[in-house]
């Protein structure tokens, strides 16, 4: 059996995270790494490809290896990372600049306003089942060209973070469906094809990489990657995918129906549909599994905003920990537990970093309201952890007047692991979650896709009948649901009512610098 083992390995935001699994689902090896994330200008957001993105791929590779196996036993290969991201290279596949982040990255809003202008915002949704938000790649293209021309000019292709580990592994550029679909306004979400059609001022398309299926080979290691990693040349290698869509597998999210709730450095949202249903609040995509669409939506900062309060203000739980005393998150949610619900008149908005779905806006900006002197640190850490709760129910709420109203949430990522945050999140929504036994993330999802590529597993049966087990489900409570009907009003109506004020704020910062 050790010679079936399927590696599967995920770049995060914040770490990345690699897992061996037998064709069975049993984890046998899992390693992790942690990374920073490079934050150079206000709403800029990136990644070193090669430190980060390959480097730890090949780190992670090696240190699962260590724990007793060699590259012999690897039978096949799928990588995940953050999505979607943008990274230029050139013939040779050699970076030419930072990668840069997903839709955390606000800095193409002037490129969005160019496109609209020129072509009009309901063409380009009609094409690719999306508006221009910060999500899209498309703009993204268009910034280089306006303020890197050098760089655009060397590049050769244009890709995404996992398209870039595949390349270092097979020599190959290739992208798969689901990440493409984040490349508007240059897909066509029907077609499931690249469309010249509003392309003319952006990219050549012969410049974007071969379209694939995360279930499909793209290649095999090269003895190049072989002397990096430790794998065996010839090794197969899937096309990759987006993070959040591999974590969505890995929890057996795929049925028209399911929906994953991913708590992490971001909230992302997928809900996996029959067919486009296309919204300007929302994403509609081609999902990982062909033949599926998915409904996608994320919140800007929801474990972010978490790692923020513990960095800024949970110095104690921090020191604490460090001491060798519990972890800091854990020490702060219990702080938090003994705040009443609705946090005794304060509400968070948790836009730290703009926001996505539903509202879709990069100037967006977080606030706590109803401040008090009575009000401590762990009203503070509650409201921030009920906003994100709030949030979620502003996107459900979004999808249910969209016509898709979602059967069943599944709830993953590391956030998933707070029992408190869950059970906010149920009874602000008033939705149960269901938790699987196995929360390993998306590098698990990956393995999958990679034992499922190969034919080593038989696809969906063996997801459900041997990866995918119920742990519990989390209900929402009554009385707790009730007290947050009185507070989701007033939180829908705070962004309405302060958005001028935000934009104004957010321009000023820009100003200063």
């Amino acid at each position: 059996m050790a010679g079936d083992l399927l590696l599967g390995i995920d770049i995060g935001t914040y770490s990345s995270k690699g897992v061996l699994c037998r064709p069975n689902g049993d984890v046998v090896a899992t390693a992790t790494i942690e990374h920073e994330l490079s934050l150079p200008r206000p709403g800029w957001a990136e990644h070193d490809p090669d430190a980060t993105w390959w480097g730890e791929f090949v780190g992670l590779t090696k240190a699962l290896l260590a724990q007793g196996f060699s590259g012999a036993d690897v039978k096949a290969v799928a990588v995940s990372a953050i999505g979607a991201c943008l990274l230029p290279v050139d013939r040779d596949g050699n970076a030419l600049r930072q990668g840069i982040l997903y839709g955390i990255d606000t800095r193409a809003t002037e490129e969005i306003d160019a496109l609209n202008r020129q072509f009009g915002e309901a063409p380009m949704f009609d094409l690719s089942g999306m508006a221009l938000t910060s999500q899209a790649i498309g703009p993204k293209i268009l910034w280089i060209k306006n303020h890197e021309p050098e760089v655009y000019a060397k590049a050769h292709r244009f890709i995404a973070a996992s398209s870039y580990i595949v390349l270092k592994l097979t020599g190959e550029f290739v992208m798969d469906h689901h990440t493409a679909s984040y490349y508007n306004p240059l897909y066509d979400l029907r077609g499931l094809c690249w469309d010249p059609r509003f392309a003319g001022p952006i990219v050549e398309l012969d410049r974007l990489p071969k379209l694939l299926w995360a279930t499909e080979i793209a290649g095999h290691v090269t003895p190049e990657a072989s002397v990096a990693t430790g794998l065996a040349i010839g090794t197969p290698v899937t096309a990759g995918t987006v993070d959040a869509a591999a974590e969505a597998i890995s929890v057996g999210v795929v049925e028209p129906g399911d929906m994953m709730v991913m708590y992490g450095t971001t909230m992302f949202f997928i809900h996996v549909t029959g067919n486009p249903v296309p919204d300007e609040r929302m994403w509609s995509t081609a999902y990982v599994i062909p033949g599926t669409y998915s409904i996608d939506g994320g919140m800007s900062t929801t474990g972010a905003l978490t790692r923020w309060f513990r960095d800024q203000l949970g110095q104690p739980e921090m020191a604490a920990e460090a001491a060798g005393g519990p972890n800091a998150y854990a020490a702060l949610a219990e702080m938090a537990a003994s705040v009443p619900p609705g946090c005794e008149g304060l509400i968070c908005l948790p836009y730290f970093a703009g926001e996505r779905t539903p509202i879709n806006d990069p100037d967006a900006r977080g606030m706590y309201v109803g401040l008090t002197l009575t009000h401590t640190r762990a009203h503070l850490y509650r409201a921030s952890l009920e906003g994100t709760g709030y949030g979620v129910r502003h996107n459900l709420e979004t999808m249910d007047a969209m016509g898709a109203t979602p059967k069943r949430l599944v709830a993953v990522g590391g956030g998933a692991k707070n029992p408190l945050w869950l059970q906010i999140v149920c009874d602000t929504t008033g939705v149960p979650q269901d938790v699987p036994e196995r929360t390993i993330g998306a590098s698990y999802g990956d393995a999958f896709l990679a034992g499922w590529a190969t034919g080593l597993v038989d696809g969906i049966p063996a997801l459900k009948r041997d990866w995918v087990v119920l742990a519990q489900q989390y209900k929402p409570r009554p009385a707790e649901a009730a007290i947050y009907e009185n507070y989701y009003p007033i939180y829908r109506s705070l962004y309405e009512s302060t958005k001028s004020q935000m934009h104004d704020l957010a321009r000023l910062g820009r100003e200063s610098i």
